[in-house]
């Protein structure tokens, strides 16, 4: 461990205690800051979490009850989060850009009286029956801020996960779980007061824990990813240069987009010791070129399988440029040291090494199950004498030297950007609109950017001409946006097996004649620019329609919101920038990144340089 890192008091079960001892050891010491905006120390960070819990315990919150946690990112919303501890409650994140069936489902299963908000994300909340503290209300009566005192096995927060009935399922995980990871990879990665993490991703994905506490429990400083960073590679890579990080947590999908903004930019000076994937499989072969730039000892490259079901890390494994002779093979190495796993067969026994067989993790890290689904949770938590085992539904194989290989699914869950999506609550999302008879969710990928892709069988009465529309606006006002798909196609008749099951391999041989780009876009009678710029917006949209293999988005339609991943959106940068002789300025673009706006970014330099190329052929 090097000399300044920082060791958690291994007597202690609470998260927001450990964080406390912190802040008294180091109050003057930043603890959270956002680039452009406030900084807030220890001390800051303690005495407002604090305030706000004395709040939510004069609102009636007490031991192990349920509060939303429903904020932009930003320093707030970890005041909040730790106000919420502090108060005795456990956290459920509740996203403002979720549809509002979407949430209502949530407050309904969490039974939540109670969501600590910001100004902008009160208002989602109007109507409905809970009860709102604002974080930042300064004019709010201050009021007992001790902490309560809970026990080491008290709920900290509940994240939901996708399920396949339709419904998400709500995942409980205690304080002692999270405080137990990081004390049993002290040794391994000696965290300490030195480093600055980014908290990149959606504190309703669970790799946020390990970036938040990682940063909380050992005295560093969290740096809060703006929305547009965490969109978009370059904005991230200067980020990463201009704070200073040295922990960086990513899925191999975002990472392969950092890769590549790198290549652009190589004299970019990074501080990185330690990058850290998780969420999704990991192939090693999109690590060449970054392993080619920078070896693979500073940083360190570190690969690590986890489940929100077994608080997000189980294994670990050290990435060494060795693996690139090997890059169809997926490593996830050896569990934590206060893990087992065993792989087992579909009859439930144990295999031998080099046999194929599901995970199944037992430890301090498997959670108490999911919230008020007893069934499932007795179908996935087995309880066997002195041993609590959690079936993951992930397959592997163990080779002779103990490490784990990653295989892949036993069933048609799909992991995207770290999202675990069972395809069958997209499909039973699609399948309830009307002019539906039913609809197939898979992923497809376009060279490393996985995106769900839905066939669709037309009810008989559908207008098939403008149903993918339709279908996208239904999908978005009742799902969230990792699990709406980025492309639609029609089905002429659904494919079978001779089983009778959906032949999946089979569904592009059986579509419908789509319609054409232009058809699509002859139904937009929003206003339309003139000469030049009209033409800069029709070659960005033939653009961004090959991208994402999508004819029906509008001119001013945001294309994160269309289905675009921060891959895609690369792409489409490199291809506009291509098309256009010009590098457009990301910040330009505003809040929305749309097919206008790229070509309003891109027209001015674009005209310029069409008019130097008139004026040539004229001389």
């Amino acid at each position: 461990m090097p000399p300044d890192a920082s060791p958690i008091p291994l007597q202690s079960g609470l998260l927001h205690e450990v964080f406390q001892d912190v802040a008294r050891r180091e109050p003057d010491r930043v603890a959270v800051s956002e680039p452009g905006g406030p900084s807030l120390t220890y001390g800051e960070l303690d005495s407002r979490a604090q305030l706000l819990a004395g709040r939510l315990r004069a609102n009636g919150i007490g031991k192990g009850e349920f509060v939303g946690l429903c904020l932009e990112r930003g320093a707030e919303l970890i005041v909040a989060l730790l106000g919420i501890l502090k108060a005795g409650g456990a956290y459920v994140p509740l996203d403002p850009d979720h549809p509002a069936a979407r949430l209502d489902l949530l407050l309904q299963d969490t039974r939540l009286r109670t969501v600590v908000a910001g100004t902008r994300t009160a208002p989602v909340f109007a109507g409905r029956d809970v009860s709102v503290v604002l974080v930042d209300d300064r004019a709010a009566e201050a009021a007992d801020g001790v902490a309560v005192s809970s026990t080491r096995n008290a709920p900290a927060y509940v994240i939901h996960t996708s399920g396949s009935s339709g419904v998400p399922k709500g995942v409980v995980v205690e304080h002692r779980n999270v405080v137990r990871l990081f004390t049993t990879t002290a040794d391994r990665f000696g965290f300490g007061p030195d480093d600055v993490w980014t908290l990149f991703h959606s504190v309703g994905f669970d790799f946020s824990v390990w970036e938040i506490w990682g940063a909380l429990l050992h005295g560093g400083r969290l740096v809060i990813v703006p929305q547009e960073a965490a969109r978009v590679p370059e904005r991230l890579l200067a980020l990463l240069e201009e704070e200073g990080v040295t922990v960086l947590s990513q899925t191999p999908s975002a990472f392969r987009g950092l890769i590549a903004a790198e290549a652009v930019r190589p004299e970019t000076a990074l501080a990185l010791r330690l990058v850290v994937f998780g969420g999704e499989r990991l192939d090693v072969a999109l690590l060449r070129p970054w392993i080619e730039r920078h070896g693979d000892t500073v940083p360190e490259l570190v690969n690590m399988y986890g489940i929100t079901e077994t608080t997000v890390h189980v294994t670990v494994r050290r990435v060494r440029a060795a693996d690139l002779r090997q890059p169809e093979v997926s490593p996830i190495g050896v569990p934590l040291p206060d893990l087992r796993v065993r792989l087992v067969d579909d009859e439930g026994r144990v295999v031998q090494d080099g046999t194929p067989g599901e995970i199944q993790v037992s430890g301090p890290g498997v959670t108490r199950g999911y919230l008020n689904r007893p069934e499932l949770t007795a179908a996935r938590f087995l309880d066997e004498v002195g041993w609590r085992w959690y079936r993951s539904g992930d397959r592997a194989i163990r080779t002779p030297d103990g490490e784990l290989l990653y295989l892949g699914r036993i069933d048609d869950q799909i992991k995207v950007r770290g999202y675990r999506i069972e395809p069958g609550e997209v499909e039973h999302c699609l399948a309830g609109h009307e002019e539906v008879s039913a609809a197939v969710v898979v992923p497809r990928d376009y060279g490393g950017d996985i995106r769900l892709v839905a066939y669709v069988l037309p009810s008989p009465a559908a207008d098939t001409a403008t149903l993918v529309g339709r279908l996208a606006e239904h999908a978005r006002t009742s799902l969230p946006a990792y699990l709406r798909p980025a492309v639609y196609r029609l089905l002429a008749e659904l494919p079978l097996t001779p089983q009778g099951k959906t032949d999946r391999a089979a569904l592009d041989a059986h579509l419908l004649d789509e319609p054409t780009a232009a058809d699509a876009r002859a139904d937009d009678e929003g206003e339309q620019p003139a000469g030049g710029a009209r033409e800069n917006v029709a070659a960005v949209g033939r653009i961004v329609e090959k991208v994402l293999e999508r004819a029906d988005i509008g001119p001013d339609q945001d294309l994160f919101e269309a289905g675009a991943t921060s891959l895609a959106f690369a792409r489409i940068l490199a291809e506009v920038q291509r098309e256009f002789g010009v590098r457009v300025d990301i910040a330009a673009l505003g809040d929305t990144a749309s097919v206008r706006r790229l070509a309003e970014a891109a027209t001015p330099l674009a005209t310029a340089t069409r008019s130097q190329q008139t004026e040539g052929a004229s001389a």
